[in-house]
């Protein structure tokens, strides 16, 4: 293994690695042409510890220890001598890499691994500028490298496996997270897939099919990318960003750089750092462009996204990369709330499919579907909706008739399977519901379950089956309306979030079980109430209880007395549901809803549910106790120390319930 390394060059991505290395236990020696690029470098990489000194992740003598490890030489010869690991991380010029990587090669330790940190020029062309190809590999870190927790290892087409596995090691040993790229391809991974993302939204404004901000508002409060794609770029550079899509456009076609990107490259609009790019800046280097979110709807994201999944399809097809560690580096690399491939999978691969055929048929054979998406169409492996895509997703309960689940991780849905009686509520559904529970409650993958009728669209549940009532003894009734009462507890209880998804009737008992639910989200044909007392009976399953500490007490004796319906936009407004949305649109903003809560930290999202039900009725001096230890309490998970850091460093957090 590796104690000392060498950095050849000192700009922002060198001094990044030196600082990580060192930060790692590595003694660095960083190289440069001028003492000037190497003195403000130092003092970057100074400016970064400090920083981290401020924020509680490092201590005075941490720093001095992590600066007294890097080292400065303008000598390459100095630098080399007696490391056995080199990364350079010159600009991305092609013939400067390999003249560096030609000296470097001459004077370094036979057994010396050459990194590059280049994002898409071709390893083995810089490779085959030594004498020694075999230990030549891309070891590409992403901007910031402090803080971004990923690294690609790039093959070369002689790149030998004990390289790669010294490499991988030594990206362990930083903190960091690596996938290999298993062929020198142009873009490698994440470059391949941002680029074609990238430029298909700059091809749109070309167009004149969308705006600036009507693609940066869908990809940020639709897709949930932390920026949009014109807000990267101008952070990235411009200039980067074009010449890496220029380098996979020369090499292989993967991509199309558009006119957009030239125009503002060769106008010297480079983003932040020249002022101006597809947005203005004023010199505050964390100024941020404002973008709208009501402009969202205005852009479908699958028209932006599908050259991006054909990339991913090609990178599948041909062995560059498996399926797990793709959507990885989308995630890790790109910061993206998940993996691009189930991404897919949710849109539907039929859909990206016909989108890429339309593009096709308009602008050209780049947009023809990667022969992986057509046999994935042909065999019917759509994606969620069939249960197959790049994953599988549905499980059916084989041993339940009156309720279904389908796993789609990270959610579920528990689906009422009773059409022919409108869903109405039966001990054996609720006996099934409660089983369903039991299983969901240890089913890691799971961090959300949704709760809906069977897809006719006709009813949620009409309440219990009247046809039972009849000739019912008291008795009897007391136990349907203790079992209904404990299943619509146990509802409220699960400790992941649990949401209710209403279409046509939600009546009776029906109600009641999507009350004992954390959130209720309806459709426009909706028709919610507690019509009991039409039958001169009241609620039986909760719905006295739940109701007024929901709506309000004379708003739940108004349902209640008089038996009324309300609709779904008449329940949002009394706070019955907490969304309202057209009936085709329901499952795909219930999942969306979902999607963002298991994207929450699983343990504070369960220790909210019970503070607030255990305390909702109480005195609140006593509230406010166990509010403050459970608050407290919460700080001694992972979780916690992922959401802080996260945070200070300006990065999506990961969850992981621990």
């Amino acid at each position: 293994m590796f104690n000392k390394i060498a950095v050849i060059g000192a700009g922002t991505m060198g001094h990044g690695i030196a600082e990580v290395a060192a930060l790692s236990g590595y003694y660095v020696l960083l190289n440069d042409i001028s003492d000037e690029i190497l003195w403000e470098a130092v003092k970057k990489i100074e400016w970064s510890l400090r920083k981290m000194v401020e924020k509680g992740k490092l201590d005075e003598a941490g720093l001095a220890l992590a600066l007294s490890r890097v080292k400065t030489t303008t000598s390459l010869e100095e630098a080399v001598n007696g490391s056995r690991l080199i990364i350079e991380a010159v600009p991305e010029n092609l013939e400067l890499k390999k003249e560096i990587f030609s000296k470097v090669d001459k004077i370094a330790h036979p057994d010396a691994v050459l990194g590059t940190n280049t994002s898409s020029l071709p390893i083995s062309e810089i490779a085959a500028a030594t004498y020694r190809p075999d230990k030549v590999v891309g070891i590409h870190f992403f901007n910031p490298p402090v803080i971004m927790p990923l690294v690609e290892v790039v093959l070369g087409d002689r790149t030998s496996r004990q390289t790669v596995e010294l490499v991988l090691e030594f990206v362990k040993t930083l903190g960091k997270q690596a996938i290999v790229c298993r062929k020198d391809v142009p873009g490698f991974v994440v470059n391949r897939i941002l680029e074609a993302l990238i430029q298909e939204a700059a091809w749109t404004v070309h167009r004149g099919e969308a705006s600036v901000l009507e693609i940066d508002s869908a990809v940020k409060y639709k897709a949930r990318l932390p920026m949009g794609l014109f807000e990267l770029s101008d952070y990235v550079g411009i200039d980067v960003l074009y010449s890496a899509g220029k380098a996979i456009q020369d090499r292989d076609g993967g991509v199309i750089v558009s006119p957009l990107f030239e125009e503002h490259y060769k106008n010297g609009w480079y983003g932040r750092k020249s002022g101006r790019g597809f947005y203005t800046y004023a010199g505050d280097f964390w100024e941020r462009p404002k973008i709208p979110p009501e402009l969202a709807d205005k852009v479908r994201l699958e028209e932006i996204f599908a050259p991006a999944v054909n990339a991913a399809a090609w990178l599948l097809r041909n062995g560059v990369v498996d399926r797990e560690e793709l959507d990885k580096a989308v995630t890790l690399g790109l910061n993206f709330p998940e993996g691009i491939l189930r991404m897919a999978d949710k849109w539907g691969i039929d859909v990206i499919v016909q989108i890429l055929r339309i593009k096709q048929s308009r602008y050209g054979e780049y947009y023809a579907p990667d022969p992986i998406l057509e046999e994935m169409v042909a065999s019917n492996r759509l994606g969620v909706k069939t249960g197959r895509g790049f994953y599988e997703y549905a499980h059916d309960c084989k041993d339940s008739g009156e309720v279904k689940i389908v796993r789609e991780p990270p959610i579920a849905w528990i689906i009422l399977n009773r059409p022919e009686k409108m869903n109405a509520l039966s001990l054996k559904m609720l006996d099934e519901i409660s089983r369903v529970l039991k299983g969901l409650l240890t089913d890691k993958e799971v961090k959300v379950v949704l709760i809906k009728g069977s897809p006719d669209g006709r009813s949620f549940s009409t309440g219990f089956d009247v046809s039972a009532f009849a000739n019912l003894k008291p008795l009897d009734a007391l136990l349907i309306s203790k079992r209904l009462q404990e299943v619509v507890n146990e509802l409220e209880m699960f400790p992941k979030p649990v949401v209710a998804v209403i279409d046509g009737y939600a009546l009776g008992g029906g109600l009641e079980l999507a009350l004992g639910c954390d959130f209720r989200i309806a459709s426009t044909r909706a028709e919610l109430g507690l019509p009991e007392i039409n039958l001169g009976l009241m609620p039986g399953g909760g719905g006295t209880q739940r109701l007024p500490r929901i709506v309000g007490e004379a708003k739940a004796k108004e349902l209640i007395m008089l038996g009324e319906r309300l609709k779904g936009e008449d329940a949002l407004r009394i706070g019955l549901v907490n969304y309202v949305v057209q009936p085709e649109k329901l499952d795909e903003e219930a999942r969306k809803l979902a999607q963002k809560l298991a994207e929450a930290p699983p343990i504070a999202i369960m220790t909210v549910k019970n503070v607030i039900r255990l305390t909702r009725h109480g005195i609140l001096e006593e509230g406010l106790a166990f509010e403050a230890s459970s608050f407290a309490t919460l700080f001694t998970t992972k979780d916690a120390a992922e959401g802080v850091s996260a945070f200070l460093n300006k990065r999506r957090p990961h969850f992981t319930g621990e």
